[in-house]
């Protein structure tokens, strides 16, 4: 075994970070929460007039900020919060001119252009309007949803991000993810490349999975309708403050206190009263419903224009019966019986002219009774028989079907409190705090067990702007973000003790493959038990962010660091153990494919430093023509655990797995992930100078930093080894836990015939790259009225290094060199068959030699199984073609619709099964990878 330490690397990346904090700068995620008003300022006969004072002020909140004109008589007022806004414009020599009805969103970047006119200052002139429709700027609010939208459109379960569904581009992809919440594929890019951020500040859920993706909690909604004012899909095309992420940034600002006293109190209920019966109802009924969802909110000054505060509570409660029509054993078969053709697959003679009749299975070991009736509820349903035109056609087939809803129950909790403090004309402070907290009781599909899991999401921002000057500004933030979910799952029934894989432990998991030995019979329904798992996800977040005007210039530049831990103990793991048996037959024999589990456990935690810096220039190089052009690089210090007991996949030079694995504090081998260089470049033109066009295009190089490996180390020895044993299993163990696990195989313990076993180590590539995502975009906007725009875009992109979920231990296919055919079926195939001459193919079980038998013998290390790891060597390309149609609100009508043409073309949709479960778990053929590539998931 080896130990690895990058203490060069660590010195090299620390001193890049102090050096930033050094300077004074940090990248800053905030500062999408906020945003920009600009524009010109001319006289009536199109002249621009330099050095006129321009004051935005927030109308909620009596916050003011001003900016003089320069030479070309723009003006740029930056890092201002979100709502209605009064711009003033005055000098001596011309009427002042007062601009009403201004609405700006997060991430916009208003355009107000002024026109004086010669008089006294004395002289007010008040225009009421919002800012044009087309966006002639760099800034993108194509994904804005606003508040009247979230408040306003009916959302089952209450869920906002449900709403990002709108943005051109953008996939729902909830019905594909096993995991709780709602999942997106914004512009051909995976779900879990999005980031949340919520007053710039990331917001994670938990989930059961240890894979953090999607703010949802228990109900499997992101609540908080009342607390979010709006929020904004960034999809493509953003500049160099965006990053860590290389999909959708999803930018959302919490509701806050004003100068007027504001709230609601709210209460829905929904039941089954009206529901129809579905298809599997058809003995049972319609299955109980309730939802109630309850709450409210206050918000109003604490002392007017200078303190403010916002409460908002929202509670939800559903319980809801879960239709169930599950395959189970039938009633024979848990007294030791099968039908006469299932006893006897070889000798179907034995059966004579009634093969159907149930008959004692040989070879019976009594010991397997038990489970049989204690693991699968009873069948209440009608026996399943083989289907027409199948061998053994209209014949019973051992199962039947157990009929029930039994009740899902779910709790939820949410919360925000948000204080805000405006000391002075420079200095503003905004500290927030939200929650959201529940549990749930899921029955499983074989409802002898049920799936407790709770799940708690926290987040603590603060927020400071000063204005040194009004072209000279800085936000300080700072945050905490932590995501917890402990998960078990119990039998709802009372099942002994002694039935128990592992001594001490809750009953595991049982899969039987089918009960028809001629045909892929439906599967009888998993007894999945499991012990207690819990993960929780705790980051640490300090950012700033300048912003300073020169001319037609408006740099912004600064960093962002990111403390990461991540500690476990078992989502990925079979605490209880989990044996697979093929056939019905092969249970009652104790004749298992395999048994595998962690039968020593011992929590881990990992820890990540992540890092980055930046520059930009957003250049005004003519009144109608901007040009953005910024750098940004990201690094990380790899991926590590605190106590060094990261165990890891090595491989030899010519890629088959180590039995050993890399063992220390590193993770890693070699960290790639030093220096991430990500150019950026944008543009947009007002081709007739009017505001009634704009042509925009845009170029950047995105990273997807890896702050999330912890499920695919904690699963490999020495400290968390994942056990294969085969042979009977059930009638002879539970397995004690204190007892020594043995020694993993060798060709000395095999020769000597030791007592030794086979381990099924995991892990991530230890020379990994980060994926790296290439985009383009070019968008046409034209406004065909005062509040209705089209727009056309096309938008493209290329990634490499994207992580795909592989085996590198699995059998090499062969091809077929005999006339008469090969004999093929992999290593769990029952029952083998032919393919022809030419075919690739994998050998079945019992035709691998070796001194470990089949079908072990047959992996290119016979001292270890399945290797199951993340490794990051896909691509990806994608290319769609959208057209949008939005209409403002105008005489009581608003509407926002979209229509894409898309293509995505990769290897794999997900980096694990529960992302992506209309694919393989994992590569079919990891030797080559090319028969792998196709149509995305999401595509």
């Amino acid at each position: 075994m080896r130990k690895i330490t990058d203490l060069q690397a660590l010195f090299r990346f620390g001193t890049a970070i102090v050096g930033l904090i050094a300077l004074g700068t940090c990248l800053v995620f905030a500062q999408g929460s906020t945003g920009t008003i600009s524009g010109v300022v001319r006289d009536i006969s199109g002249a621009v007039i330099p050095g006129v004072m321009v004051t935005a002020k927030h109308t909620e909140s009596g916050l003011t900020r001003t900016a003089l004109t320069n030479e070309t008589g723009a003006y740029s007022v930056q890092l201002l919060p979100v709502g209605a806004y009064e711009i003033t414009a005055e000098l001596a020599g011309f009427k002042q001119q007062v601009r009403r009805g201004i609405n700006l969103v997060v991430g916009q970047e208003a355009v107000v252009n002024v026109t004086l006119e010669v008089g006294s200052v004395a002289e007010t002139i008040t225009v009421t309007g919002e800012a044009p429709i087309v966006n002639t700027t760099l800034s993108s609010t194509a994904g804005l949803v606003n508040e009247s939208q979230i408040k306003d459109l009916p959302l089952n379960g209450r869920g906002f991000d449900q709403l990002m569904a709108v943005a051109p581009g953008t996939i729902n992809y909830t019905s594909n993810v096993n995991l709780n919440g709602n999942f997106f594929s914004v512009v051909g890019r995976r779900p879990e490349e999005n980031t949340f951020t919520i007053d710039g500040i990331e917001y994670l859920g938990a989930n059961s999975a240890g894979q953090p993706i999607g703010p949802a909690g228990s109900s499997g909604q992101t609540l908080g309708v009342d607390a979010v004012r709006e929020f904004n899909l960034l999809q493509h095309s953003y500049g160099a403050e965006y990053g860590k992420r290389a999909g959708g940034h999803v930018v959302t600002v919490t509701s806050s206190g004003t100068n007027q006293l504001h709230g609601s109190v709210f209460e829905y209920l929904r039941n089954s009263a009206l529901d129809a019966r579905n298809f599997f109802d058809d003995r049972i009924g319609a299955p109980p419903f309730q939802r109630n969802e309850f709450g409210g909110s206050l918000g109003g000054p604490i002392k007017k224009d200078k303190a403010f505060l916002f409460g908002n509570y929202e509670g939800f409660r559903e319980r809801l019966g879960k239709s169930s029509k599950a395959i189970v054993p039938d009633l024979q078969f848990r007294q030791g019986l099968l039908p006469c053709y299932l006893a006897n697959p070889t000798t179907p003679v034995a059966c004579g002219s009634n093969p159907g009749q149930y008959v004692t299975v040989s070879n019976l070991k009594s010991g397997m009774l038990p489970f049989a009736n204690n693991f699968w509820p009873e069948p209440n349903g009608n026996e399943l028989l083989v289907a027409p035109g199948l061998s053994n056609a209209g014949l019973p087939t051992g199962t039947a079907y157990a009929i029930s809803n039994p009740k899902r129950a779910i709790r939820e909790d949410f919360g925000l409190a948000r204080f805000d403090y405006n000391a002075s004309g420079k200095d503003s402070l905004s500290v927030k705090y939200l929650i959201s907290d529940g549990d749930k009781t899921d029955p499983r599909d074989n409802t002898n067990f049920t799936q407790i899991s709770t799940n708690r999401s926290q987040v603590v921002s603060l927020q400071e702007t000063h204005v040194f000057s009004p072209t000279f500004l800085n936000s300080l933030n700072g945050g905490f973000t932590r995501a917890y979910s402990p998960v078990s799952t119990p039998p709802s029934v009372p099942i002994p003790a002694n039935l128990s894989f592992i001594t001490g432990r809750l009953p595991g998991q049982i899969t039987i493959g089918g009960g028809v030995s001629a045909a892929a019979a439906a599967g009888i329904v998993v007894a999945n038990g499991n012990d207690p798992t819990a993960n929780a996800l705790n980051l640490f977040t300090g950012s700033d962010d300048v912003r300073i005007t020169r001319g037609n210039h408006s740099f912004s530049f600064g960093g962002w660091i990111q403390r990461v831990q991540e500690n476990q103990s078992g989502p990925a793991q079979n605490k209880s153990g989990t044996v697979a048996y093929p056939r019905l037959l092969d249970f009652l024999q104790d004749s298992p494919t395999a048994f595998n589990a962690n039968v020593v456990v011992t929590p881990v935690g990992y820890r990540q430093w992540l890092g980055a810096w930046y520059v930009q220039d957003e250049m005004k190089l003519r009144p109608n023509l901007t040009f953005r052009l910024g750098l940004r690089d990201e690094m990380t210090n790899g991926w590590n655990e605190v106590k060094g007991r990261c165990a890891n996949l090595l491989f030899d030079s010519t890629g088959v797995p180590l039995t050993d694995p890399l063992i220390g504090s590193s993770c890693l081998t070699e960290n790639n992930a030093k220096a991430l260089l990500q150019p950026r470049v944008g543009l947009a033109w007002d081709p007739t100078g009017t505001g009634s066009w704009a042509v925009r295009a845009g170029f950047g190089i995105h990273n997807d930093l890896q702050d999330n490996l912890a499920f695919r180390l904690d699963s490999n020895p020495p400290f968390n080894p994942r056990v294969v044993l085969s042979g009977p299993m059930l009638s002879q163990y539970p397995i004690n836990p204190a007892s020594p696990m043995p020694p993993n195989c060798d060709t000395q313990l095999v020769a000597a015939r030791a007592n030794c076993a086979i381990y099924s180590v995991g892990g991530v590539e230890p020379t990994m790259h980060t994926p790296t995502v290439q985009q383009w975009s070019l968008a046409l906007e034209r406004g065909i009225t005062q509040n209705l725009a089209v727009q056309v875009s096309y938008v493209g992109s290329e990634a490499y290094h994207t992580m795909i979920p592989m085996n590198l231990n699995a059998p090499h296919p062969q091809v077929c060199a005999n006339p008469a055919g090969c004999l093929s079926g992999g290593v769990s195939r029952t029952p083998a068959v032919m393919v022809a001459q030419g075919t690739t193919y994998l050998a079945p079980t019992g035709t691998c030699t070796g001194s470990l038998g089949a079908p072990i013998a047959c992996y290119p290390n016979p001292f270890q199984n399945k290797s199951n790891s993340q490794m990051f060597e896909g691509t990806m390309s994608y290319n769609s073609f959208n057209v949008s149609v939005v209409k403002r609100p105008s005489r009581g009508l608003t509407f926002k619709t979209n229509y894409t043409f898309a293509k995505a073309l990769d290897y794999n949709s997900g980096g694990s099964s529960n992302a992506s479960t209309n694919q393989p778990k994992a590569i079919l053929n990891p030797y080559n990878l090319a028969l792998s590539r196709g149509i995305a998931g999401f595509s």
